[in-house]
């Protein structure tokens, strides 16, 4: 699978933030989701996924269990089964989720 980014469609999340699925094969999905300043990805967790995530612009206040921390571009985070994790953009940035199994949600999403 080879995707360009410019011809990846856009799924708006909300009024603060969207993703495009930039990769997927076998078991494994990445996702690109651009946040606004202000935008939240919610508190939440994943019984059947596990996630790790790299920041590629900006910062993002990022909680994964019980550890708050900033987050800035070249950073990254693991979220394992069942483990609460959430972001607040604190400036205009660029997240890449990478999922195992794939979200078959976000799939439903694109159509």
């Amino acid at each position: 699978m080879i995707i360009e980014n410019g011809e990846a469609k856009t799924h708006v999340i909300d009024g603060s933030s969207s993703r495009k699925i930039l990769g997927m094969g076998g078991t494994l999905m990445m996702v690109e989701v651009t946040f606004r300043k202000g935008g939240v990805g919610e508190v939440h967790s994943h019984d059947k996924h596990e996630q790790v995530s790299y920041i590629v612009k900006g910062s993002f206040e990022v909680r994964v269990g019980d550890e708050t921390r900033i987050l800035k571009a070249g950073d990254s985070f693991y979220a394992g089964y069942n483990v609460l994790h959430g972001v607040k953009a604190l400036e205009d940035s660029v997240i890449l989720d990478v999922f195992n199994p794939f979200r078959e949600d976000f799939l439903e999403d694109q159509q």
